[in-house]
Parts: structure tokens; C-alpha cells; sequence
């Protein structure tokens, strides 16, 4: 009776075990199913720092062939760069997933190529393509080392490339706090450069000429990175018509320098009120640098008729010009040896470097931005319009009533810190919202076909900046050619002015879209490095040694529990 008893228990432990195993594989292959059927991924860190943005994914949804991304941040780094390899890595994982399979990437170390000649030859042909080195210095073993490193990106399509700088973020902030911005901006980066190349940009962007405005060569470089995304036309206002100008998606007025007149006002205001976006960097005041170094000069104000259309908006720009103790150079004879002028990089403190910005898609993570003779702004009462300041000079700044002597004896006089106490000076905004028309309750001007005045604007957007030479590129005299905008021949270095260019004309066109990527933020939570050093022997000795310890307590406790259990029997 025992007998036939413990068989039948054995039988249904038997039948218990095999239903057991039978739903596990069962609930195994569903799992698989729905995972291969729905897909879906999970971000549980707090900044969301493996979240790929909602347009980035339907760009990627939509590449209608397939994209190439060559990477050259390949190879031993320290922990800083080993961070942003990794983060390119994990990002372009991401890409590939939602691409469908048309984006594939390779990670290439330029620096591995033994022949010397040939290393030589690569490092020239990535620098003609935009993949700039860079020195990185680092501590092995005790000693100072240095290392040149690509950290760049070359994205390919169809026969056209892209070149992808990874190292961004401003240069004034520290190598760890510009490595982390480097890592928010990753994202951005690489689906702008796809989106340039896969997708042909369909929006139009009108420049404006016809009053004095920077003239073709001084805005090649501009109008040629637009082309990129854009298709841009120029044309003097006069001549366009109110229907051509519908057409339009967005206008740039830069550096105008004679008057506009009322049937010109009108039709930017009707423009503008019908949903147009506009980009003005206007001046208030006359100044060249052609005419300091002749003798000197007052910068009087322009009369350009703008300041009633801008005031009705809701911004004034100010008769005053900026001088700030963080400013550019420019060369200047300081003495002779011989026959031969000695020349100096001096301090112009009219030249004001703009590295104060807000937290805004359009200037996060921007390096500083050059400006020339720039001027304050107000904000002024306009219903229904939210202003943003975007950017803004440094807080040792002095504000100058015109008329403002200009003179190079400026830039060889003793600094008095007590004059340069005026603090941030916002010198951008960003105008959003429904705008009222300067024409409201007045008749349209003469000289223009359409004179149904629409008085309340659709919801749009301006920006309007108080300098005409943020966008005004150099020109070598030599040449003809145009150099970057924001590079700066004399001393060698590239300001952000493009990027801030371009950053404004996308959010303005698209700002819902790819722009708002940059608003991406990771927390850095650096170590405390005195710590470190202090503790650094107890730290690796209990990761050593708590494993172990841990290990060989539950061994001891499972083997004590184990002969408790069977000593019953």
C-alpha cells in the first residue's frame, strides 16, 4: 500500500514537473514572438541619456537608401574621450535599429597606419574633408603624453559626404564639462549631417538686398551652408512682389545701410503677418574699421527707418555701442625696427566676444561668438509676444551714447575697471507669437499692389540681433576667396557666429523638429579627485577583496544549510 502510494506521488511530481517546463517554453517562444513583432526599448537612467529623440527616429524611418558613417575614434583614449567613442558607439546603435537596416557605421583609427608617408597622406586628405585633428594631451603612467586624434565623423550617401565635428561645446568651459557637452550634442550632429545629405530641403529663404545690405562676397560662406538645407534666393525688396514673397519661408536682413522706405516696411509687416519668419542683424550705428585706422571717427546713428516695424514687435535698438574687457585683437603697428613696422595683437575692446547665453536649443553648448561694433537692446510692450533673450555680452562691459569717438589710441590706453561695470548687455532675441501689424488703423503706403491691410499676424517667429557683422564672413584680399564665418585670420581661430546662424534659422523654420535635439542634457557627475588619490589603495582592495569574502560566506552558509537538511534523514 506505502509502495503504490509513493508512485502515484511520483507520477504527479512527474506530470507537476513536465506542465512546468512545458508553460516555460511555451511563455519562452511567446516572449520571442511579440518581441520580434513589437519593438520597443527601455531608458532607465534619469537624463534619458540613450533616448533617441521622436524625429530623429522618423528621419531614420524614412532614409530612402543607405547611409554610411565613418567614424575616426578608433583606439586607445583616456577615460574622458573613451566616453564619447562610447557614446558615438551606443548612439549609432541606436541609429542602425531604427534605420531598418539602412545605416551602417565602422570605427577607423587613422593614427594605425605604420608607413609614414601614407599616414601623412591620410591626416591631409581627412583635414581637406573637414575632419580636423586635434592634441590630446593625457597622463600614462605617471607621465604627460601626447596623442593627435581625429574626433570626427564622415557621413556618406550616395556619392555626397558630410564631415561631423563630435568635439564641440564651448571652449571656455573645462575639458571635462566640454567632453560632456560633446556627448549631448552627439546625437545632433550625426542626424543633422543624414538629414543634409538624404533629405533635399524644400523651404525657401529670401536675403534681402536693395539698401546697402553685406554684399555677396561677404555672405558667401553663409548663403553657401544654407544651400546645404535650404534654397536661398536673393533679391532686391523693391522689386519683389507681395505674392513672391508668400512664397517665402523665411527672410534675412543683414547689415543694412541706407533707409527703407514705407512701401519696403509694408511688405516686410505683411509678410511677417501672414507667417512669414524673418532674421534681422541691423546696426545702429555707423562704424568701420576702414575709417578708425584712417584717423579716427564718430559712429553716428543710421537712419534706416526700421526702428517704428521693430519697436511695434517688441525690441528697440539703442543710438550706443558696446565696449567689453573680453574682446578680440586686431594687429597693430607698435613701433619700427629699422624700416620695418613691428606689429602687435592688440586688445579692440569694440569687438566684443560673445560667450553669455541662455538656455535656449539655439545657443545651448554654442563656444563664443565675435561681433564688431555691436549695440544694447530693450525690450518694449507688445501683446501677446514672448521674447527671449538669446545671447549677451560679458558682465565687464561699458556702454557707449552716440556719437562714439572711435580712435586705435583707444586700444593703447590704460583700462580704468570702474568704467566697465554695466553688466550683461542682451544683444539677441528671439520673438515668438502673434505679432500686430505697424500698419494697423493707417492706410497702406503708395506703391504697392496688395492694400488690404491684415492688422493681427498669424502665430510666427522673428530674431533680431544688434549686429550686421555676426554674419559677415572675411574675404582674403589676396584671393577673393571667402573665409569661414567667424574665422578669424589674424589670430587664427573659428568663432561659433555660423553655428549661431544657422542654429537661429533652423528653430525658426523647424522648431519643433531637429533643433530641439540640443536641448539633450546629461548631468556630469565628476569624482572628487583629492578623494580619489586619498583612497584610491582602500577602494581597489575592497573590490578585490569584498567579492571573495562575500563569495566564501555564502559557500560556508549554503554548506551549513545543506548538511542541516540531509543530517534529518
Amino acid at each position: 500500500m506505502v509502495t503504490q502510494e509513493a508512485a502515484v506521488q511520483h507520477q504527479s511530481k512527474r506530470t507537476r514537473d513536465i506542465t512546468r517546463f512545458l508553460i516555460w517554453v511555451g511563455a519562452f517562444i511567446l516572449l520571442n514572438i511579440l518581441a520580434a513583432t513589437y519593438f520597443f526599448r527601455l531608458d532607465l537612467t534619469e537624463d534619458k541619456r540613450y533616448t533617441i529623440a521622436p524625429v530623429t527616429k522618423q528621419m531614420l524611418g524614412e532614409l530612402p537608401d543607405e547611409v554610411v558613417v565613418e567614424v575616426y575614434l578608433e583606439g586607445d583614449f583616456p577615460a574622458g574621450f573613451k566616453r564619447l567613442q562610447q557614446s558615438v558607439r551606443e548612439t549609432l546603435d541606436e541609429f542602425r535599429i531604427y534605420a531598418g537596416g539602412n545605416l551602417r557605421y565602422v570605427f577607423i583609427d587613422p593614427t594605425a597606419i605604420k608607413d609614414e608617408k601614407s599616414r601623412t597622406e591620410y591626416f591631409t586628405q581627412l583635414a581637406k574633408k573637414g575632419i580636423m585633428p586635434t592634441n590630446l594631451r593625457a597622463t600614462e603612467e605617471g607621465k604627460q603624453v601626447e596623442r593627435l586624434v581625429f574626433p570626427g565623423a564622415l557621413v556618406k550617401y550616395k556619392g555626397k559626404e558630410a564631415a561631423v565635428n563630435l568635439l564641440k561645446g564651448n571652449l571656455a568651459a573645462s575639458a571635462d564639462e566640454r567632453l560632456n557637452q560633446s556627448v549631448e550634442g552627439v546625437e545632433y550632429e550625426l542626424a543633422t549631417a543624414i538629414r543634409k545629405l538624404a533629405f533635399q530641403g524644400s523651404k525657401i529663404i529670401g536675403y534681402i538686398e536693395g539698401h546697402g545690405e553685406l554684399e555677396q562676397p561677404q555672405v558667401a560662406d553663409l548663403v553657401g551652408s544654407l544651400g546645404e538645407y535650404y534654397r536661398v534666393a536673393r533679391g532686391e525688396l523693391a522689386q519683389l512682389p507681395m505674392a513672391t514673397m508668400k512664397e517665402l519661408d523665411l527672410i534675412i536682413i543683414a547689415k543694412p545701410t541706407s533707409q527703407f522706405t514705407e512701401a519696403d516696411k509694408y511688405k516686410i509687416d505683411q509678410y511677417i503677418m501672414n507667417g512669414g519668419k524673418a532674421v534681422f542683424f541691423v546696426d545702429a550705428l555707423n562704424a568701420n574699421m576702414d575709417s578708425v585706422g584712417a584717423g579716427g571717427m564718430f559712429a553716428m546713428p543710421y537712419n534706416l527707418n526700421l526702428d517704428d516695424l521693430l519697436f511695434r514687435y517688441g525690441v528697440r535698438l539703442n543710438p550706443t555701442m558696446i565696449m567689453d574687457l573680453n574682446s578680440g585683437f586686431i594687429p597693430m603697428v607698435t613701433g619700427y625696427m629699422g624700416e620695418r613696422p613691428q606689429t602687435e595683437m592688440i586688445n579692440w575692446r569694440f569687438y566684443p566676444l560673445l560667450n553669455n547665453f541662455s538656455k535656449h536649443p539655439i545657443t545651448r553648448n554654442l563656444d563664443a561668438v565675435y561681433s564688431k561694433f555691436i549695440g544694447t537692446m530693450d525690450t518694449v510692450k507688445a501683446d501677446g509676444i514672448r521674447k527671449t533673450p538669446l545671447i549677451y555680452t560679458s558682465q565687464y562691459s561699458r556702454v557707449m551714447q552716440a556719437p562714439v569717438p572711435l580712435s586705435l589710441e583707444e586700444a593703447r590706453m590704460e583700462v580704468n575697471p570702474e568704467q566697465y561695470q554695466a553688466g550683461p548687455q542682451a544683444v539677441g532675441y528671439l520673438l515668438e507669437g502673434k505679432f500686430t501689424s505697424l500698419f494697423r488703423n493707417r492706410r497702406a503706403p503708395q506703391g504697392v499692389a496688395d492694400t488690404k491691410v491684415k492688422e493681427q499676424g498669424a502665430e510666427t517667429k522673428i530674431a533680431v540681433f544688434s549686429d550686421g557683422d555676426l554674419v559677415r564672413n572675411e574675404v582674403n584680399p589676396r584671393t577673393g576667396q571667402a573665409y569661414e564665418l567667424g574665422f578669424d585670420r589674424y589670430n587664427n581661430v573659428t568663432f561659433a557666429n555660423k553655428e549661431l546662424a544657422l542654429n537661429t534659422i533652423h528653430y525658426l523654420l523647424d522648431s519643433e523638429g531637429l533643433i530641439n535635439v540640443r536641448s539633450k542634457e546629461i548631468v556630469l557627475r565628476p569624482l572628487d579627485k583629492v578623494r580619489v588619490k586619498e583612497e584610491r589603495t582602500r577602494w581597489q582592495l575592497l573590490n578585490l577583496v569584498a567579492p571573495i569574502v562575500l563569495l566564501g560566506i555564502f559557500g560556508v552558509v549554503r554548506y551549513y544549510l545543506r548538511k542541516r537538511k540531509y543530517e534529518r534523514f
